[in-house]
């Protein structure tokens, strides 16, 4: 499958270093709000229904990066109405000590039959302005704002 030419959201402001807050390249991305079922119990982190069709339909090895640690996780791929992270969620969420109404921003990094790579931003509480203004629903894409 061919890549649309889409022009950039912004530049990076860094590729390595703290990854605590970073701006958004012209990687595709999702953010969440963080709910009682993402944090609690059930543990649950759905995928964006307009993320669906750039991620692969097969379970396969997902890796979380937040200031410069990964986390190893399974994507679920396989349902066509409901894509999530399963396995490793769970540690992400308590290694991190996220809480309801937290936000994170998933920026797709690395995308493959075999392996889906994301870049986390955790965002404490609610979204800064500058990147609430930026966010439509709770996913953007390039394509989407030309």
């Amino acid at each position: 499958m061919e890549e649309p030419q889409v022009e950039p959201l912004s530049k990076p402001t860094q590729e390595s270093g703290d990854d605590e807050f970073f701006m958004l390249s012209d990687k595709y991305y999702f953010a969440s709000t963080l709910t009682k079922s993402h944090v609690k119990s059930s543990y649950h982190m759905g995928v964006p229904l307009k993320m669906f069709s750039l991620l692969p339909n097969a379970t396969i090895p997902a890796v979380l990066t937040y200031q410069n640690k990964d986390w190893k996780l399974l994507y679920h791929g396989e349902n066509p109405k409901n894509k999530r992270f399963g396995v490793g969620w769970r540690d992400f969420v308590t290694d991190n000590d996220l809480k309801i109404g937290d936000a994170c921003v998933f920026e797709l990094r690395e995308c493959g039959n075999e392996k889906l790579k994301f870049r986390v931003q955790i965002l404490r509480g609610d979204f800064p302005d500058e990147l609430l203004a930026r966010i439509c629903g709770t996913y953007v894409s390039p394509i989407d704002i030309e």
